[in-house]
């Protein structure tokens, strides 16, 4: 057993979905994310809006590593609806590696990527639903300097089930214990 300090990360968010981007509906993601990376004792320097554009989410992406961002979270986008194009922008921004897909409840539709050595989160809705999702299980990982992967992903599924408790102990109980 070790234990590995957290790295302070200079996270940069993107909150992709044309209805955020367009003002029709108020945006409720940046708050949640940047309440976890600053419990961990990590910053957010930058929020960035697009739609679901995957130009523009790739133009985000090489924006914020251009400005230093060394953690990258990007919610939306993570489904399998037509308009979901957040992974294919990933891919455009120049991930080389990419990891979709955790065996756990809620953030089964989570997913890892890497460019270089920059880790990209992409956190899937139930973030906005739910107040412990696999995020919570892969960032201080993360911060740690773990590198998340496929295996990581799926050894997920051992405790990787969120019973929804009518009054969460998070993390005093059994989700994501597995790993």
């Amino acid at each position: 057993m070790s234990v590995a300090a957290l790295r302070k990360a200079r996270a940069g968010l993107i909150i992709t979905g044309s209805e955020v981007f367009q003002g029709l509906i108020q945006d409720k993601f940046a708050p949640i994310l940047s309440a976890k990376v600053a419990g961990l004792g990590s910053e957010v320097v930058e929020t960035i809006f697009t739609p679901d554009d995957e130009n523009m989410i790739a133009d985000a992406i090489r924006k914020q590593l251009d400005s230093g961002c060394d953690l990258l979270l990007l919610s939306g986008g993570m489904s399998v609806d037509p308009d979901d194009v957040t992974r294919k922008a990933v891919r455009m921004a120049g991930a080389r590696e990419e990891y979709y897909g955790a065996a756990a409840l809620p953030g089964a539709m989570f997913m890892t990527a890497y460019i270089g050595d920059i880790p990209l989160l992409g956190v899937p809705g139930c973030g906005l639903h739910h107040r412990i999702t696999v995020l919570d299980l892969v960032l201080p990982r993360i911060l740690a300097g773990e590198k998340i992967r496929k295996k990581e992903l799926a050894f997920l599924g051992h405790g990787g089930l969120c019973k929804d408790c009518p009054e969460c102990s998070y993390p005093h109980c059994p989700f994501g214990k597995g790993i």
